[in-house]
């Protein structure tokens, strides 16, 4: 069994899906998977919407067992992409199938302790270090199964198409078009994580690694949206225009992109983002994403 390190899950992303499922278990799932990998001593970790972690031991050596619940398509294809970054940037996949991953462990600190003793701007800098790895990884491997942006920013579009048909030009109908301009005109595509943010970065022997990919494909610089509406529940950080545009900025210098393209990567994110969270009736976490919207908009070209 190869050597390394895993994240921990990190909790529910609330501008996702909005609320926190109440725990459960599926001690047949597990049984099953202890028998079929060899795995022991099983200890709970956390559960989200989509698993039930747990740490396991193989030979002495401790793993992530993370038991899937049925039909979650997301997990799938991170999976693949996990398998495509090759432990580059991010935690290695061991094994996998349908129903279960087996994942490297590490027992580091998040990269979000850092923003809360001060290190906001130097937490962003290891991010964009962490982005740099995963996308430095060869591109030529098949992408077979793996989502593209224009159907992860489907929710976006149906919301502008609504709204449109309503007669209202909203925020979501400006963001939907920035998406689509941008989307037709793609620059240096990569697999992408997909989630990058402070509590998907987690330290490692190995240096600070990624975990929980969506396995996306497209642009490169979209990786950088999702940082710049986070930390939750930090607003006093997320919601400053200084903090916004210096991180913005941190990241576009060190990932060599172009400025204006990571804020309207932002914005149309934060669009998205909100769309996600009123298809599930979240509205605190829609107008959290909303709120950044609005601090980057004057900041665009949007003509």
């Amino acid at each position: 069994m190869k050597r390394g390190l895993v994240l921990l899950q990190r909790p529910l992303d609330l501008l996702r899906i909005g609320a926190i499922i109440a725990p459960m278990t599926d001690n047949h799932r597990l049984d099953h998977y202890l028998a079929e990998w060899n795995l022991s001593n099983p200890q709970f970790l956390t559960q989200t919407v989509t698993s039930h972690l747990y740490t396991v031991t193989d030979c002495d050596e401790t793993f992530v067992l993370k038991v899937l619940s049925p039909t979650e398509p997301e997990e799938q294809t991170g999976a693949l992409a996990l398998r495509y970054f090759d432990g580059h940037g991010a935690v290695r996949l061991l094994r996998h199938d349908d129903g279960a991953h087996l994942l490297e462990y590490a027992d580091g600190d998040e990269l979000v302790t850092l923003v809360e003793r001060g290190e906001d701007h130097h937490a962003t800098r290891i991010i964009a270090q962490v982005l740099k790895d995963l996308h430095d990884v060869p591109q030529d491997a098949p992408r077979d199964g793996l989502f593209s942006l224009e159907r992860w920013f489907r929710e976006l579009f149906d919301k502008a198409a609504a709204d449109r048909r309503s007669g209202v030009e909203s925020i979501y109908v400006r963001g939907a078009s920035l998406a689509e301009r941008l989307l037709a005109d793609p620059r240096d595509v990569r697999v992408l994580h997909g989630d990058i943010h402070h509590r998907n970065i987690r330290q490692s022997s190995r240096g600070w690694l990624a975990f929980d990919p969506k396995g996306l494909v497209g642009e490169r610089t979209y990786d950088c949206a999702n940082t710049l509406v986070n930390p939750f529940p930090y607003s006093d950080l997320v919601h400053n225009e200084t903090r916004l545009m210096t991180n913005a900025a941190i990241l576009a210098d060190a990932l060599d992109i172009d400025l204006p393209r990571v804020l309207a990567f932002t914005y149309a994110y934060a669009c998205l983002s909100a769309s996600w969270s009123l298809n599930r009736d979240a509205q605190d976490a829609a107008q959290w994403a909303l709120d950044v919207a609005a601090i980057v908009e004057p900041h665009l070209d949007l003509a």
